[in-house]
């Protein structure tokens, strides 16, 4: 029976490997670290048009990725996040988070940094959040200007060989 069962979930995995080869914005979703066929199709499926989102902050309250707020008079109180919008998303991108924070690579290295930064400061749980908000904010930055993923590495080198 478990052979049976992984049979099918190969032939589902060629099925979105296919899709995500017929989809130029899902190949150039995939090109960010972490994140797989089944987290770039579902973006672009939850998303479905990126020019109804102006800003990638509103696109993180769109999907529960930003803190809740209690506010009154002078006094500013940030809670846990929303958790607006489809939770399988979400769930996605913190696991895509995680996975860069636990396997470290050269193209990550300034998001482990940053992240870092925030784990010092808020815990780690709130740091991963924060990199799964991030990876949104990435996401919709590279659906909107028809880019792939670039770490700053790999800009610099770029660069060099543009200005040599």
């Amino acid at each position: 029976m478990m052979e049976k069962l992984n049979q099918q979930i190969r032939g589902i995995d060629q099925q979105l490997e296919e899709q995500v080869k017929n989809d130029p914005v899902a190949q150039r979703l995939c090109s960010v670290p972490g994140i797989g066929p089944v987290t770039a199709l579902l973006f672009i499926s939850v998303v479905d048009q990126v020019e109804r989102f102006s800003s990638a902050h509103r696109l993180a309250a769109y999907l529960g990725l930003v803190p809740r707020e209690f506010s009154s008079g002078e006094k500013r109180f940030r809670g846990r996040i929303t958790k607006a919008g489809n939770p399988r998303l979400r769930f996605l991108l913190v696991e895509a988070a995680w996975r860069i924070i636990c396997r470290p690579r050269p193209e990550t290295e300034h998001l482990q940094r940053w992240t870092e930064g925030i784990s010092e400061r808020h815990g780690r749980n709130v740091a991963v959040v924060a990199l799964a908000r991030k990876l949104s904010g990435i996401l919709y930055a590279i659906w909107r200007d028809g880019t792939e993923f670039q770490s700053p590495a790999r800009r610099r080198s770029a660069k060099e060989v543009l200005t040599a």
